[in-house]
């Protein structure tokens, strides 16, 4: 890579593969940003309910602020963000979306109106684009592709690790102090690690696994990537499942604790403990275990990778009910374990099956559009959804209305969730044979 961060030809020949150590460095750093990245995404979740208390919303309108606001925004700019990290150095572009977004974060707490609120919320979306593209790809050139979707669960652990301290984090400090300063918080640690991340993370040679084509010049534009994508199946079954799944994953996350709050009487600082254990401990374990046993399985059938995610979904809807339905809440809490280890499996394989169809040229660019996807219908719309069905059931339902909306919201998207993973399975050995093929011959 030249000086000016542009990629150069031979930043695509074939390469010593990087130092284990090196490797596991990056890994480590780049997981602990995604820590950052979700914590600052999710405390909101843990203050809701006191949000909406000083300003008068309704679940509509919090869906709102933790779905869209944000969504739209971070789906939107994580297009022309891969584009550059295609092309450009993918640590410049981590450092400075992450110092974007803590401190996006800091000024969520400055906040005095819902409107300000909303704006701060884009803020964070507009940062935290710059995060997962670039960083799958920089993983993809770290690890080899039969160790690639453990190594992309071990950095998905950033969702329930960082969940689950933005659980703990914004419910006690919300207690003890108020929820603008749990804003402030856990938003300005970021900036120094922002500085970290620039100096120490190493670029590695693009496509040292797996070179391109001899007849790739540079990276190909959004739309030719775009209509390569599209013409894969098995890629579009997965960028649907996983939208499926994100959507009642997304939308659960954002009410779960208001969800036991409500129906139960919890305080924060009690259920953002409880949610935090689980983060830690079932949700980290499910996390890993999908790349884990998708990468060991996948030898005897490569389809694993689109069966693995099918079958937990799938097992994972009885504790749906349980967790939901069950009048004691901290039997429902217990009960919310198993699916919560359940439910985190189907990231690596989801993450690695894509960057595995792809050449080394158009790792980030193919993540930005399966992120694209998964977060405009699942973390924009998902919130969004369950919002406005609580609203729509509290006539009826009253309190309870948040209860039934989640319990509908869950079953009946990742039954969809299922569906399309299993069909993703049909074509997925053949779409992963059309990976060589140049990307403007997916042009129509």
């Amino acid at each position: 890579m030249s000086d000016s961060g542009e990629t150069t030809e031979s930043d695509f020949t074939s390469v010593e593969p990087v130092p284990r150590g090196v490797a596991r460095y990056a890994l480590g750093i780049l997981l602990v940003v995604y820590v950052f990245n979700f914590i600052d995404r999710s405390i909101l979740a843990i203050l809701l309910e006191p949000i909406k208390n000083e300003f008068q919303v309704s679940d509509t309108a919090l869906g709102f602020l933790s779905g869209i606001a944000f969504a739209a925004f971070y789906t939107l700019v994580g297009i022309p963000v891969a584009g550059w990290a295609d092309r450009g150095s993918r640590r410049t572009i981590i450092a400075l979306a992450l110092l974007t977004w803590s401190a996006m974060t800091a000024a969520t707490g400055l906040a005095r109106s819902f409107t300000q609120l909303a704006i701060a919320r884009v803020g964070v979306g507009v940062g935290e684009a710059g995060c997962s593209p670039p960083a799958h790809s920089l993983i993809s050139d770290f690890f080899p592709p039969d160790r690639r979707a453990t190594a992309l669960s071990i950095y998905a652990l950033g969702i329930p690790i960082g969940g689950g301290i933005g659980f703990l984090a914004g419910g006690w400090l919300n207690e003890l102090f108020d929820w603008r300063t749990a804003f402030f918080v856990v938003g300005l640690p970021g900036v120094l690690l922002a500085a970290v991340v620039r100096l120490t993370l190493k670029e590695p040679p693009r496509g040292v696994y797996d070179p391109p084509a001899k007849d790739v010049t540079e990276p190909p534009s959004f739309k030719e990537s775009l209509s390569f994508l599209r013409s894969l199946p098995a890629f579009r079954f997965i960028a649907l499942g996983g939208a499926l799944h994100a959507f009642y994953g997304y939308g659960a996350q954002a009410f779960v604790a208001s969800f036991f709050m409500r129906s139960h009487g919890l305080e924060s600082g009690e259920i953002g403990t409880w949610l935090a254990v689980i983060g830690f401990s079932a949700g980290v374990l499910g996390t890993y275990l999908g790349g884990f046993l998708s990468d060991r399985l996948a030898p005897f059938d490569v389809r694993w990778y689109a069966w693995l995610p099918a079958l937990a979904t799938f097992l994972f809807l009885p504790f749906a009910f349980l967790t939901y339905l069950w009048p004691n809440p901290y039997e429902a809490l217990l009960f919310s374990v198993p699916g919560s280890i359940l439910g985190g499996m189907y990231l690596g394989p989801t993450f690695a099956l894509t960057q595995s169809m792809v050449r080394p040229e158009m790792r980030a660019m193919a993540s930005a559009i399966l992120l694209f996807v998964l977060n405009i219908i699942g973390l924009g719309l998902g919130p969004q959804g369950v919002g406005i069905l609580s609203d729509w059931l509290h006539p009826m339902l009253g309190l309870q209305s948040l209860r039934y909306a989640l319990l509908i919201i869950v079953v009946t998207f990742a039954l969809g969730s299922v569906s399309q993973y299993w069909m993703a399975s049909r074509t997925l050995i053949e779409d992963l044979a059309m990976k060589n093929r140049p990307a403007k011959a997916g042009v129509s």
